[in-house]
């Protein structure tokens, strides 16, 4: 299964290995310097876990043993950006001085979502 999928925006290949793998690094950045809080604590432990899911996932995912598996694990990955989308939503609620930086961040795992649609939807063809 390829690494690199095709942007018909801008016809710039995308290695999502590492484009998910920054995506983890950025999070892990950014939840370094949010409070300390008794509200912040679950949501960052929450959301560490799901927004790093993404890229480990896909890697399990290239290394697919078959269709059927390939297909499970790019569906992980979708739901996994869906939870992101989820406990960003959150953060910025409990960090309104955040907010923009969480919109970008959301922008990003919706972005995931949509392409990790797309792949399930060509590997069934």
């Amino acid at each position: 299964m390829s690494k690199q999928i095709q942007n018909p925006n801008n016809k710039k290949k995308y290695d999502l290995v590492e484009r998910t793998a920054k995506f983890g690094e950025d999070i892990i950045e950014f939840v370094q310097s949010l409070p300390d809080s008794p509200v912040n604590r679950p949501l960052i432990s929450q959301f560490i876990r799901s927004s790093t899911s993404i890229s480990a996932n896909y890697c399990e995912a290239d290394c697919a043993e078959s269709r059927k598996d390939f297909q499970h694990k790019i569906g992980i990955c979708k739901k996994e950006s869906k939870e992101t989308m989820y406990w960003l939503r959150m953060i910025a609620k409990a960090n309104p001085l955040r907010k923009t930086d969480c919109r970008k961040f959301w922008q990003e795992a919706h972005e995931f979502c949509l392409i990790f649609s797309t792949i399930i939807s060509n590997s069934k063809k």
